[in-house]
């Protein structure tokens, strides 16, 4: 277990592939997010911190305290943010399986 062998280095990469493509899809996501929503009446994004906040928590907890997108595009965009999340956790801990699987004789 101390040595860093190949299978090490696939699930590190594997990790950084999937952190930095999020990290692209959070920016993304809230540009979108501040153009659908941002002076919206009644709507909690204010500015791009909200909106970036919004996108953020959405990729981390798929929930957030903000109120849901109160446009079409911003719901659009919210739905996205949600798959995107299940999509990337589902893929990072079959990852894991993979690494401790195939550490087994």
């Amino acid at each position: 277990m101390s040595t860093w062998g190949d299978r090490h280095r696939r699930l590190l990469a594997r990790i950084i592939l999937a952190l930095a493509v999020t990290l692209l899809v959070d920016l993304v996501g809230a540009v979108l997010v501040w153009n659908f929503e941002h002076g919206v009446k009644r709507g909690d994004i204010h500015g791009f911190g909200d909106a970036a906040f919004f996108s953020t928590v959405q990729l981390l907890t798929v929930s957030s305290q903000i109120r849901n997108p109160l446009t079409v595009g911003g719901r659009i965009v919210d739905v996205c943010l949600e798959i995107w999340a299940l999509f990337v956790v589902t893929a990072i801990a079959g990852s894991f399986a993979a690494f401790f699987n195939s550490a087994d004789p």
